[in-house]
């Protein structure tokens, strides 16, 4: 061996410790390749640009990854969006009926990345357990993917509108902004959402949720001391108050204006 390292060293014209040396260096600069080749160092993970399907616990949801997250080494905005009744299920094109992923699915324009979870048939988002898996659909997003966790908003409508209600109380830390959609809630949550920017909706001509329920949820904010909370009632609007609401550029400009 002796042998082999003398030979070694007079190739190269270095000592025995500096080749050494040299052979050491060399494998921890492979290795360190070989490992961010892999990901291994890699902070977020690179999804695709537009819808994903995915799973999380039995929840199935979609990940909507806009253009603007490649374009440049800026955090974008996240949106966490949440379907009515009619989207439950097993089929998760349903989620895609409505509101901000339809925009996203029609447009290929949309400036969040968003996540669109499908409530299971039987469930409620309210149900606890629904909301746990919510808690942590949200975390595990805001860890994985490249966001400006100053940005994270909330909306959803009808059944999803009480989900944003309720999952709002629960993390009031995590939204910039929220917009519940002729949804409605517990009064005694109000305290809660007091610091969070809410823009409510609803039909005045509502019949599957009554008005009084966002009225209700918007006064409890207030009462509570929450300043920057507004309630926009169409006149002669039903329940499908999300078409305008959502359909209303206004709304996605709001959102963006409020940083945490």
């Amino acid at each position: 061996m002796q042998k082999y390292w003398h030979n070694l060293s007079k190739i190269f014209g270095i000592s025995k410790k500096s080749f050494q040396n040299a052979i050491s260096i060399g494998i921890l600069i492979l290795t360190f390749s070989l490992l961010t080749n892999c990901g291994f160092f890699m902070k977020y993970k690179q999804p695709e640009s537009g819808f994903q399907a995915m799973t999380i616990d039995s929840m199935n949801y979609y990940l909507y990854v806009p253009d603007s997250y490649f374009d440049s080494g800026e955090n974008i905005p996240f949106m966490l969006f949440l379907h009515g009744a009619g989207e439950r299920g097993n089929e998760l094109t349903k989620v895609k009926t409505w509101g901000p992923p339809k925009i996203a699915e029609e447009s290929g324009n949309f400036p969040f990345l968003m996540v669109a979870p499908q409530c299971p048939a039987e469930a409620w988002w309210t149900d606890n357990d629904q909301i746990e898996t919510l808690q942590k659909l949200v975390d595990r997003t805001l860890k994985n993917y490249k966001i400006d966790k100053k940005r994270v908003y909330l909306t959803g409508l009808s059944m999803g509108g009480y989900g944003t209600w309720k999952l709002a109380s629960q993390m009031p830390e995590t939204f910039a902004a929220i917009a519940p959609i002729c949804g409605g809630g517990k009064p005694e949550w109000g305290c809660k959402l007091k610091d969070i920017p809410i823009w409510a909706f609803h039909g005045n001509k509502d019949q599957v949720v009554s008005v009084e329920e966002s009225k209700t949820m918007v006064r409890a904010v207030k009462d509570c001391g929450g300043e920057d909370v507004k309630l926009t009632i169409y006149p002669e609007t039903g329940h499908d108050s999300w078409k305008q609401a959502y359909n209303d550029e206004n709304l996605f400009d709001w959102l963006l204006k409020h940083h945490k």
